[in-house]
């Protein structure tokens, strides 16, 4: 999964995904119900880390697989949602194995 771009970006947006549920669904209540802002801290630069890969994974995916400017709005947007790099895994897993069969006839 990792030897093509689109693998890594994969893996990117399931990693970026992951942190941002982790943001959101702990870090935050962490900090504004307990009180304990650390977390916030080391899931942000986590979490901003990964936005930064995503977008440079994604674009060098749209590059090689010469995505349409509405697919490459569509992961952008995708990196805002909750939950939504989940659903563009998947749907960019479907695509692949659509064009796996094309192939193989």
């Amino acid at each position: 999964m990792f030897t093509t771009a689109l693998g890594r970006f994969r893996i990117v947006a399931l990693a970026e995904g992951a942190s941002y549920l982790l943001l959101l669904g702990v870090a935050m209540p962490l900090k504004y119900v307990w009180g304990w802002p650390l977390m916030v801290s080391w899931v942000g630069a986590a979490h901003g880390a990964l936005f930064i890969l995503y977008m440079l994974a994604g674009a060098h995916a749209a590059y090689e697989r010469r995505w349409s400017l509405t697919l490459m709005a569509a992961a952008i947007v995708a990196s805002l949602l909750p939950l939504a790099t989940f659903y563009l895994d998947y749907w960019l897993r479907r695509q692949q194995a659509r064009e796996l069969a094309l192939q193989q006839g």
